[in-house]
């Protein structure tokens, strides 16, 4: 099995050999420590390591922080922020880069080993699902009609009206469909582009030519806007 590959950023040597040895106890490959960014960096980029320890304070103008968000950036592989003391503004800045988790200064080796084990199990976990949800089609839903599923790509939907238990979908070639459900299980299966102007109408916004105080205009079609819709319709778009 391999062995996971861990790059330590600490810039007190003494400290970051302690923590390596540890490491390569613990069963991880380690590499050879980095002090500063340009060295993280330049270890990162040759050896590609599975994950980092960082330490958010280094000498020099560029700390952990800096390393993270290069990392969540360009390369997106798991990491723990090491530290001792912070400010308030240091830990929001550090928070914003999303780590897998902390470590405070002094630590355990349970505690190493148990922050890097949860971290890379969370991080495998994400990395699953967001595969999982890149298979389905963000742009497009799918139309159950006599048994089979038929696509309909987002951009070809001008609008969405209601009727009773059903409703209607109307496309840019003209062609209208019925499907069974209310609107509001319906817009929530649609993208940003979609906003509901009256509680009967959904419209598609990329496809809005006018608006008026109480109706839009969507290929030469009129449709009501109801007054608690209106703000937010205000909100979807553009005004000057």
């Amino acid at each position: 099995m391999k062995k996971t590959k861990i790059l330590v950023v600490e810039d007190e040597i003494l400290i970051a050999d302690n923590i390596c040895k540890t490491l390569k106890n613990l069963g991880y490959e380690t590499l050879e420590p980095a002090i500063n960014y340009t060295e993280a960096m330049l270890t990162i980029q040759k050896e590609q390591p599975d994950f980092a320890i960082l330490d958010i304070n280094l000498s020099g103008k560029k700390t952990g922080i800096h390393i993270a968000q290069k990392i969540r950036s360009l390369y997106n592989f798991p990491f723990v922020f090491l530290t001792a003391n912070s400010d308030l503004s240091t830990l929001n800045l550090a928070k914003e880069t999303l780590p897998n988790g902390y470590l405070i200064k002094p630590f355990s080796r349970e505690e190493l080993f148990t922050s890097i084990e949860i971290a890379l199990h969370n991080f495998s976990k994400k990395i699953t699902k967001d595969n999982q949800e890149e298979v389905v089609p963000k742009n497009a839903l799918f139309i159950k009609d006599k048994g089979n599923y038929n696509k309909i790509i987002f951009d070809d939907i001008l609008y969405l009206k209601s009727a009773h238990v059903y409703t209607e979908i109307f496309k840019t070639n003209k062609q209208k469909l019925v499907v069974r459900g209310s609107l509001n299980d319906i817009l929530s299966k649609l993208n940003k582009n979609f906003v509901r102007i009256h509680r009967s109408f959904i419209i598609n916004v990329k496809h809005l030519e006018q608006i008026t105080s109480n109706t839009v205009k969507i290929k030469d079609v009129l449709l009501p806007v109801g007054k608690k819709y209106n703000q937010n319709l205000v909100n979807t778009i553009n005004l000057l």
